[in-house]
């Protein structure tokens, strides 16, 4: 249950940092063609670093779950 819910929160983290890096563009707060402004250099910072780092702990949980399954798996035969 709480692999589960540690899953369900780096879900919920990388599609944040993704929304930050998507929202100067679809709100409209950075006009098009424009300098980028403070707040969009911090929304792709920052929403590039929560979206990369939930990710890269996302492939880390799924290989050690990957791992345990073969592990489990080469010891079952014996």
């Amino acid at each position: 249950m709480k692999a589960k819910l540690g899953v369900f929160a780096l879900v919920l983290l990388f599609l944040g940092g993704l929304w930050l890096v998507a929202a100067p563009f679809a709100v409209g707060y950075q006009p098009r063609g424009a300098t980028y402004v403070d707040a969009t250099i911090n929304d792709l910072w920052l929403g590039g670093a929560i979206a990369g780092l939930s990710f890269v702990a996302l492939v880390v949980y799924a290989a050690d779950t990957l791992r345990e399954l073969a592990h489990r798996g080469k010891h079952a035969d014996a």
